[in-house]
């Protein structure tokens, strides 16, 4: 039972370290800087409060480790001894019940060494050798009568030591498995307590880690949303009329600045999911039918032309519609001007979205625009003719805009099924949507929101370099990720480095900071993203993946310059 003691010092060291360790002083969390809360904090002070708790993490996984292998290890030797105990307490069971049955058997016993004894009595007084001498004839006689009472003396003398040894052994054994239970018992008791104690040591500097994660987890989320300003905050569909185009967001405009640098997204912000609205119309205008459009966004669907609809819907904020009569006749999410194949599409895809939702559906682009009053036109000769059209079985039945010509049911959107045809033969750029290849510059969706003092996208050199500066400092030792934000404070507000301040930063901590780029390519993935993007700069080349790129950019570009799609370039001119 040693080694079950020496778990004692154990306790006594990981507490001592515990306690006394930095990480454990993280209550200041509550007064101080407040980093429980993190919805009052601003993006500078979310970056201290991450830094400071992903050091208490690190310190308190690092404490941790090498008690856990030591505990782990002490927890292994007892559960083998628990094992050994469990055989021995199986022994002693065994002992006790044959104990207990030798018992039994000395009650029958009992009898024998009662009656033996007093048959001994009475054969020794009357087995005399002086009375068997006088009561004999002849000395042969004699030895005879002697010979036999003394071969029935020693059966009894033999009889009385056994059953008395028997006894004897049994009182014995008795004792001493008495004196093995008590141990048994003692034995069980510290070792259910000392693995209480282990159990409690590690579950408590887990529980301890799992707390800081979640507020690890919880910051991130904070810092996430932010960044989601700019990525994109909800998916947009072509609605009543065309999107209109932005000629700044062209390729062909002229910044007035050389070089100059600018990521363009194939598609908005999306979840890519079902059918591409512009998609619809492109496959339309190429003679393709309503059919053969859904086949291709809803793969693994079946359309049931007799579906039983339902015969009324609740439309939040406007109460019950008619389902086909009213409620399908009002939703404004495809322009009557694009073709009959793909308004009957997109009828189909909307009745199939309405009935999936439920009973009740929003009004707004969160669910499917609604607006009180007949669309009429073409859209409704589409409702019309595929009344009761619905799909069943397959994916979900979203829809949007423009995907960038990549759909995640069924893969790249092209004339070729494949990227070899990409991005020519993009169904979505053969319709002319104007988000297939955009640059994003303002607040929203809407051209006329606010740009933050930046009316177009294309970056200079120095904002191009200090975006890589600042690819190339994050996370680095006495770099605060936190103030790795726009420079223009005046609509996102912080404290963000300076550009000098990157600039110095990249020359101390990462060998140095880029200050001219040659070059710029990127490459895609057959999943529909960009793979990797590849500057040439006076550092050698850089290559950074597409996800990482996209979301250090988003995080640092001037403005609302911003990157919407997992798939984009980047033009330099």
């Amino acid at each position: 039972m040693k080694k079950v003691s020496g778990i004692t010092l154990i306790i006594f060291l990981f507490m001592s370290i515990f306690f006394s360790s930095p990480f454990f002083s993280l209550t200041v969390f509550g007064e101080e800087s407040n980093c429980s809360n993190p919805n009052t904090l601003n993006l500078e002070a979310i970056g201290r409060c991450l830094s400071d708790i992903q050091k208490a993490y690190d310190m308190s996984v690092k404490a941790t480790q090498p008690l856990e292998s030591q505990l782990l290890s002490m927890q292994s030797q007892i559960n083998e001894i628990k094992n050994r105990v469990d055989t021995i307490e199986q022994d002693l069971l065994v002992k006790e019940k044959n104990i207990n049955e030798g018992y039994k058997n000395l009650t029958k016993q009992e009898e024998i060494l009662n009656r033996t004894i007093r048959d001994f009595y009475i054969k020794s007084y009357y087995n005399s050798p002086v009375l068997a001498f006088l009561s004999q004839g002849s000395a042969s006689q004699i030895t005879k009568v002697l010979t036999y009472q003394r071969v029935l003396t020693d059966q009894d003398k033999a009889t009385i030591t056994n059953i008395a040894l028997s006894i004897l052994d049994l009182e014995t054994k008795r004792k001493n498995l008495e004196t093995e239970q008590k141990n048994l018992v003692s034995v069980k008791a510290t070792l259910d307590d000392e693995s209480t104690k282990i159990g409690k040591i590690v579950s408590g500097a887990k529980a301890y880690q799992s707390t800081l994660s979640g507020q690890i987890a919880q910051l991130t989320a904070k810092q996430q949303e932010i960044l989601s300003a700019k990525s994109g905050t909800f998916t947009t569909s072509v609605g009543d009329v065309p999107l209109a185009d932005d000629p700044n967001a062209s390729p062909n405009f002229n910044p007035g600045f050389s070089p100059a640098f600018a990521a363009f997204s194939f598609g908005a912000f999306t979840h890519r999911n079902g059918m591409s609205q512009y998609g619809a119309k492109g496959r339309a205008e190429a003679g393709q039918s309503a059919e053969q459009i859904l086949s291709f966004y809803y793969p693994g669907a079946t359309i049931n032309k007799s579906y039983g609809v339902p015969a009324t819907i609740n439309v939040i904020g406007f109460g019950d519609r008619s389902f086909e009569d009213e409620y399908m006749k009002r939703i404004y999410e495809m322009p009557n001007s694009f073709p009959m194949e793909a308004l009957k599409a997109q009828a189909v895809a909307a009745r199939t979205y309405a009935i999936r939702s439920g009973s009740s559906i929003c009004a707004t682009e969160s669910c499917q625009v609604y607006k009180d009053i007949n669309k009429g036109g073409n859209w409704e000769d589409a409702v019309n003719q595929t009344r009761g059209w619905v799909l069943e079985g397959g994916p979900n039945a979203q829809y949007s805009s423009t995907t960038g010509g990549y759909s995640n049911n069924s893969g790249w959107d092209t004339t070729s099924g494949n990227k070899d045809t990409w991005t020519g033969g993009a169904y979505e750029k053969l319709a002319g949507s104007p988000w297939f290849y955009k640059g994003w510059y303002t607040q929203n969706y809407n051209i006329n929101s606010a740009n933050c003092g930046h009316s177009h996208p294309w970056l200079t050199l120095e904002e191009m370099s200090d975006v890589l500066n600042s690819f190339l400092i994050q996370n680095k030792s006495g770099v605060d990720n936190g103030r790795i934000t726009p420079i223009t404070t005046s609509c996102w507000g912080g404290n963000p480095y300076s550009m000098a301040e990157v600039k110095g930063l990249a020359d101390s901590a990462s060998g140095g900071s880029v200050n001219s780029i040659s070059s710029v390519s990127v490459t895609y993935s057959t999943d529909g993203k960009t793979a990797d993007v590849i500057f040439n700069t006076n550092k050698g080349s850089i290559s950074i993946s597409g996800s990482e790129f996209k979301q250090i950019f988003n995080l640092r570009a001037p403005g609302y310059v911003s990157i919407k799609s997992p798939l984009y370039n980047i033009e330099k001119k």
